[in-house]
């Protein structure tokens, strides 16, 4: 089986979220199971230099994008049994970021087209395309209406993930003429319009094979108005394609046995090392080293989809307890000043930090007793399941991806993984924390029996990539 991963994004090369974490784990796991995989990026010039030197140029050719006769250079390297290719163009790829600009829609129309036409320049035509999120949803539509006539690329099949359907690439009508250099009839006929203009996503939801998302509640959620962001109608229509499929997390790098970013490594067999590294951030913190303190960690987006309008509704009165909080995360610049004024309000109780530092988050996962992500919409998340590989216990909104991984405590039978709230308000947040901070307080034997419970669970991407091989390979036998 050869499979063609395309994303905008992925670690260890560059990434904004999860959709690099998805890219760089789940191609490397497919390969360990026998899937000859690929996955094709964008050459972002702010690729570390050590991936630059390994990278060999292997073709060159020119891209026509609506009129712009663009040029388009193939770079190969491999690493992990997977081989990754970047399309070059200093014009859509030399930036600062890898999204945000006006040009965006041209931007990864090129990059859909330019992967088409590499196949046939680099001599390998994949069974299935799997594409992802709306820079590359554009691909199935492009391989069955502008593609078609080449018969070696008839056979290819396609599967869309969804990992945030927020985003969805709409743009002007005009823009199919503009930049794929075709007709106005599919936006006519409804195909590849949405309201007045083309959306990338609803497109590549229409015309691939398959569509999935990241956990299954997700792909039921994004099929009712509340969830959906205009295109649960759409998802309604096609729901006989749809299926979600729970991310995983990379077990080789987020491993407390050996993850040489914490002070101690520790296991489930002895926490001893995770009461060392809790010491070691509330130092590192300026935080009162005190053991009986329960500790709560945030590593996040500062976003109001991840529910810090929650937070700050409440956090006087978490403060007023005898608690410590660390917050790590960069986002909207109100949330970032309303958690600087707490922070100087509350110096022996609150931490913050405003910026993207990998070790510290480690040092968060691995430290802290509990883990606060209150997330009003979460596709599916990653930082819970680390958090429970850590045996830091999650608070999370009930909702998604949060939904699908963390099990709520339940005071009768003392079981769970964590603790949940099924209603999106401040008052359950501080509910469910008040529950987390009294059991940490009063109940030692049942805590240790929740942390253990929770590292327990298998997170790996072994299961979610035997999902997607079963995918892949119901789809070929379809052929």
């Amino acid at each position: 089986m050869n499979v063609l991963f395309a994303s905008a994004e992925c670690a260890p090369f560059f990434k904004t979220g999860g959709l690099g974490d998805v890219a760089g784990s789940l191609p490397k796991e497919l390969a360990k199971k026998g899937a000859k995989v690929s996955v094709v990026l964008p050459y972002f010039t702010k690729i570390p230099e050590s991936f630059k030197l390994q990278c060999e140029d292997i073709a060159n050719f020119y891209v026509d994008v609506g009129w712009r006769h663009q040029y388009c250079g193939i770079k190969r390297f491999v690493m992990n049994n997977v081989t990754y290719y970047f399309i070059e163009n200093l014009y859509y790829f030399d930036r600062e970021n890898l999204y945000g600009y006006d040009d965006d829609g041209e931007r990864f129309a090129f990059f859909s087209l330019a992967i088409i036409e590499m196949l046939e320049k680099i001599d390998w035509i994949p069974d299935i395309i799997h594409v992802n999120d709306f820079h590359t949803a554009m691909i199935p539509f492009l391989l069955k209406e502008k593609y078609q006539w080449i018969e070696a690329l008839r056979s290819i099949k396609t599967v869309l993930t969804i990992h945030n359907i927020e985003f969805q690439g709409a743009y002007d009508q005009n823009l199919l003429p503009d930049l794929f250099g075709m007709g106005l009839d599919r936006y006519y006929d409804g195909a590849a319009r949405f309201g007045d203009g083309v959306n990338y996503l609803k497109t590549g939801i229409m015309y691939a094979d398959r569509v999935n998302t990241v956990s299954p509640s997700y792909a039921e959620e994004i099929k009712t108005p509340e969830f959906g962001f205009g295109l649960d109608g759409i998802l309604r229509l096609e729901q006989a394609k749809l299926c979600g499929i729970l991310n995983g997390i990379d077990y080789d790098t987020n491993d407390p046995e050996t993850d040489h970013l914490i002070p101690v490594n520790f296991s489930v067999n002895d926490l001893s090392g995770k009461k060392k590294n809790k010491q070691a951030l509330q130092k590192k913190m300026e935080l009162p080293v005190r053991e009986e303190v329960p500790l709560i960690g945030i590593v996040s987006r500062l976003t109001f989809q991840k529910g810090f309008s929650l937070i700050l509704d409440d956090l006087d009165k978490l403060l007023e307890k005898d608690v410590q909080l660390v917050l790590l995360g960069t986002g909207d610049p109100g949330i970032e000043n309303s958690f600087r004024s707490f922070c100087e309000r509350y110096p022996n109780k609150f931490k913050v930090k405003i910026t993207f530092d990998v070790e510290l988050a480690q040092m968060i996962y691995a430290g802290s007793d509990l883990f606060m992500m209150p997330s009003a919409t979460e596709p599916c998340g990653l930082s819970q399941m680390i958090a429970m590989r850590y045996g830091t216990l999650p608070i999370v909104h009930e909702i998604g991806g949060l939904k699908d991984t963390v099990i709520p405590f339940n005071p009768v039978t003392k079981d769970g993984t964590g603790f949940g709230f099924s209603e999106f308000s401040s008052y359950y947040l501080l509910y469910s924390t008040n529950m987390a901070i009294d059991l940490y307080w009063n109940d030692q034997k049942t805590w240790n029996h929740l942390i253990k419970t929770a590292m327990s669970k298998d997170f790996s991407w072994e299961k979610s990539s035997q999902l997607y091989l079963d995918l892949y390979n119901n789809l070929l036998q379809l052929s």
